[in-house]
């Protein structure tokens, strides 16, 4: 296996990744910044006001972006087998 080959396996990797994590970390943000607008308007600082919604969201996300996220995983791993079979086929 060349370098570049495996460069792109880890690039491939990195890139599924931040797919992956992308839905849970843009709920955390609008639900974080939205918790912020809020307690600054209502001049609330209490840390679990933010903390619980963005949970919540998180989980939520994740939830709702399940089927999506198994079929890149799956699409990814395929791929990745297939080049690990391909290897033993020789150069």
């Amino acid at each position: 296996m060349s370098a570049e080959q495996i460069l792109a396996i880890g690039r491939e990797a990195i890139w599924v990744m931040i797919l992956i994590g992308a839905p849970g970390m843009v709920a955390a943000l609008l639900v974080g910044l939205s918790i912020a607008v809020l307690q600054a308007l209502t001049q609330v600082q209490e840390a679990t006001v933010a903390f619980v919604p963005k949970i919540l969201g998180v989980a939520l996300t994740l939830v709702v972006t399940m089927p999506w996220t198994l079929e890149v995983l799956r699409g990814f791993t395929h791929g990745l087998f297939g080049r690990i079979a391909g290897l033993a086929d020789g150069p």
